[in-house]
């Protein structure tokens, strides 16, 4: 069982579900992990926002929020890395 819970965004599930089936799996496989440790070695913290992180996988980037108190990660956004970063 994790040890935080993983929340998507509407929109970064439709993000993810527009992917194909074997990209999907590795996004997939990542989110889950957030769960147990939501500060995986390689994620970064982005600049100016206090709370929100990005991890990458492959050219994808998935963005999220860690909730320390509430033991919650919200996935916000995935995206290809060179899209990303357009709606902040």
């Amino acid at each position: 069982m994790p040890d935080y819970e993983i929340r998507f965004a509407r929109s970064a599930r439709k993000e993810l579900e527009d992917l194909d089936r074997g990209l999907q799996g590795r996004i997939i496989d990542k989110i889950e992990g957030l769960g147990h440790l939501p500060r995986p070695s390689g994620c970064v913290r982005l600049t100016g926002r206090n709370r929100l992180w990005r991890v990458r996988i492959g050219d994808y980037l998935v963005v999220y929020g860690i909730d320390d108190d509430h033991r919650q990660v919200d996935v916000m956004v995935i995206r290809h890395r060179h899209d990303v970063y357009r709606q902040f």
